[in-house]
């Protein structure tokens, strides 16, 4: 292996971390992973931990480093991860997961024993990667001067890194072989999986070697598996069992096509593989924290990681990499991927946070600092398990769910619920919960299709102290530790949907076993883009009994205002679960329950109402303002309306009230008709045609003039004026050409402005 870029380098590395810290750069498939621990464990005395972002890369690493020993794995290199652990007390390397690091950093931050700990492909960014950086640099300071640090990656923000470790920064040479891109965007977008298959039988026709395939999601995975019917193709992603993932990276004997997610981006060689397609995706965490949702996005890859797919490609020789997007959108991508730490939920990084003594991560060599809003919510989440107290000081309960090496909601559910459902019931809805992907919609479901998750419910099992079992269904099970984990999430059917606990509607998809169930227990949901209500992705069917049960927490009763008064409601957080009228209630409770409904409903409006109100708005005082805020107070007393509206008049100006804003209009024709003060724009008057005849100009209300709806003799409505010389110049013509046919018994003057008004119609002849 001396012939690798990073062997030229290994004597600088070592020396560097020896005296504190360094940086170590070098492009995919230079030899950093696999001939940097040996190194170190050659110049460095105690264990070397080596941190990998994921379990694959961590087993695959030191199955790597053993077999270029001629040793098997749990001699001097060996791995711990999350239920699977090969070393010996001859292990000088051990490769570990970033998420277990910070379990031991959390237990015992000296790390006895240990020499130097290499954080490798630091680029990524994840949260337990943050959160074990910091912990280093503290650690160091304060209790273990001589630890060596060492952060590795291909494509790493150096000065970011040189600065929190203050080190040292060396760099190895370019790849050892070359990589030729070939740009193969969609004829139009947006990219599909079709055209990702495509793409695949084109490089399968154009090359000879294995191909390795980027894809968002284990669902990306299955559709271009089926797109490529007669091709050998294997998946590979995280949530496979450990003996598939294996399988994956070991040489087949033949050609073949790996399809794999991120897990194969980093720290990993597969055998045979000289050609990459991209898809140019990745999935991330979001979070919606005003509905508490979480997700899995998918977003355009960065440059950064697109590099680091390239390199998986000239591992064994040169290289070719297909990209399925152009050289114009390969400008346009960011140039890193996005730290986790500022658009995933925060509630497991805040235990940590709070673990170590720095609940708002003051101090602390974070490499972002965590966004305000995010770590607040995190923060309530956590003071309503009871993880920590009103001053984020972390209690043993929070010790005990940090223990548990799960999301702190899920690591209560296996606590609190083991005792109703049985300790083995409680670690394998856990289990299941925990997985990224299901076969179903339904809980209980997904956990009869598949066994995938029973390793990490062994492991969950053994976290429970005094374990007892429980002859639960495995429905019941399903529904109370789902709820247990998300009491929020709790939801009643309503109309065609479901309302959670926390005020959110939802919708399950169409054909889910799920539908029709009064209650659900909803554990993940989403809101994509476009949509109004959240979409349920996991979910458990439940009664009133167990949403009672598990969501305890949230039950309130209160006596609220309604329409008809008084009512004593139960509530389970946002869902009504009962409401019954209160036959006495105080006279306070009464008054704010009048006060509420007319808030809610407005106060009704009367003729009185609308004359003050045009006063008001074109006189202004003494005439009062008769909005709703001014006149609530007065009738949530009980006070007649009318009364309440004769209170205000003032005096002595109420004496002009009916000159001013006269109840009715007399007409040429005699007739008084009622004026309607509901248009903000001034009065209105409907009002005959014939009933106007002799007036030159329009009737003025309050110094405005009167908007004029005329009317046929039918009463209908042929035009609205507020200028009634004008109509009498030029629309009238109009009105009188098409109604005197149809009303020959009205008189239709020639000039109306002169001719006697009417309200009758002529005589027969």
């Amino acid at each position: 292996m001396s012939e690798l870029p990073v062997a030229a380098v290994l004597d600088r590395v070592v020396a560097a971390v020896r005296g504190g810290a360094a940086v170590l750069v070098a492009p995919p498939g230079t030899g950093k992973t696999t001939l940097v621990p040996p190194a170190l464990a050659d110049g460095i005395d105690g264990r070397i931990v080596v941190a990998e972002p994921r379990r694959i890369a961590a087993r695959a690493a030191a199955r790597r480093m053993a077999a270029l020993r001629g040793e098997r794995v749990g001699q001097s290199v060996g791995y711990s991860v999350r239920g699977d652990r090969k070393v010996s007390a001859a292990t000088r390397v051990e490769v570990v997961t970033t998420g277990l690091l910070v379990q031991r950093l959390l237990a015992d931050p000296e790390l006895p024993g240990v020499g130097a700990v290499m954080i490798d492909e630091c680029h990524e960014r994840h949260l337990d990667t943050d959160l074990a950086t910091a912990f280093l640099v503290e650690a160091r300071e304060a209790l273990r001067p001589g630890l060596g640090l060492l952060a590795a990656s291909a494509t790493a923000d150096v000065e970011r890194f040189r600065r929190i470790l203050g080190a040292e920064v060396v760099s190895a040479e370019s790849p050892l072989h070359p990589i030729e891109v070939r740009w193969v965007p969609p004829d139009r977008p947006p990219l599909t999986m079709e055209h990702v298959a495509r793409t695949v039988r084109r490089a399968w026709a154009e090359t000879e070697h294995d191909i390795l395939v980027f894809l968002p999601g284990a669902g990306e995975i299955e559709q271009v598996r089926r797109g490529l019917a007669g091709l050998p193709a294997v998946a590979l992603h995280g949530r496979l069992p450990a003996a598939v993932q294996d399988a994956a990276l070991t040489p087949a004997g033949g050609r073949r096509v790996i399809l794999s997610t991120a897990v194969a981006e980093s720290s990993l060689t597969v055998p045979g593989v000289r050609v990459v397609v991209d898809a140019g995706l990745a999935r991330v965490p979001r979070i919606d924290l005003a509905r508490g949702l979480g997700s899995l996005v998918t977003v355009r890859a960065s440059r950064a990681s697109a590099a680091q797919r390239a390199g998986r490609a000239a591992r064994e020789g040169p290289g070719v990499v297909y990209r399925c997007w152009s050289p114009a959108d390969d400008e346009r991508r960011p140039a890193q991927p996005e730290p986790e730490v500022r658009i995933a939920e925060l509630t497991g990084f805040a235990l940590a946070l709070a673990c170590w003594g720095r609940p708002d991560g003051t101090g602390l060599a974070l490499p972002d600092a965590p966004p305000d809003a995010a770590l607040r919510v995190a923060r309530e989440t956590l003071r309503a398990l009871g993880a920590v107290d009103e001053r984020l000081v972390v209690t043993e309960r929070g010790r005990r769910i940090a223990r548990v090496g799960a999301h702190p909601r899920l690591a209560r559910a296996l606590l609190d619920g083991a005792p109703i459902v049985g300790a083995r019931n409680a670690a394998e809805v856990v289990a299941v919960l925990a997985e990224e992907t299901h076969p179903s919609d339904d809980v209980a479901a997904a956990r009869r299709l598949t066994d995938r998750w029973r390793p990490e419910a062994d492991r969950l099992y053994r976290m429970i102290e005094n374990p007892v079992e429980r002859n639960t269904g495995a429905d019941r099970a399903a529904g109370i530790i789902a709820g247990l984990a998300y009491p929020e999430r709790i939801a009643r059917r309503r109309r065609d949907g479901y309302l959670m606990a926390g005020g959110t509607e939802a919708e399950l998809a169409a054909g889910s076993p799920l539908q029709g169930h009064p209650w659900l227990a909803i554990a993940e949901a989403d809101r994509p883009a476009g949509r109004v209500n959240a979409r349920i992705r996991l979910a458990a069917a439940i009664d009133e009994d167990i949403a009672r049960e598990a969501g305890a927490a949230l039950l309130s009763t209160a006596d609220e205002a309604s329409a008809a008064g008084v009512d004593r409601v139960e509530r389970l957080g946002a869902i009504v679960l009962s409401r019954r009228p209160v036959a006495a209630a105080p006279a306070e409770l009464a008054a704010a329950a009048r006060r509420e409904r007319l808030r809610r409903e407005g106060v009704p409006w009367s003729p009185l109402r609308h004359r003050l109100a045009f006063l008001h708005r074109v006189a202004g005082p003494p005439w009062p303002d008769v909005s709703d805020a001014a006149l609530i107070d007065a009738l949530a007393d009980g006070t007649d309306l009318h009364m309440a509206l004769q209170a205000r008049l003032p005096w002595p100006a109420a004496k002009d009230l009916d000159r001013l804003a006269p109840e009715r209009l007399t007409v040429p024709s005699g007739s008084a008709i009622r004026l309607d003060y509901a248009d903000p724009e001034g009065p209105v008057l409907a009002v005959k045609v014939q009933e106007m005849f002799g007036l030159p100009g329009t009737p003025e209300v309050g110094g405005r003039p009167v908007l004029l709806h005329l009317l046929s003799p039918a009463g209908r409505p042929v035009a609205v004026t507020r200028d009634l010389a004008s109509f009498w110049r030029t629309g009238y013509t109009r009105v009188r050409a098409e109604l005197r046919g149809r009303y020959p018994r009205h008189p239709w003057p020639e000039d109306p402005a002169t001719a006697p008004a009417t309200r009758r119609a002529n005589p027969r002849r």
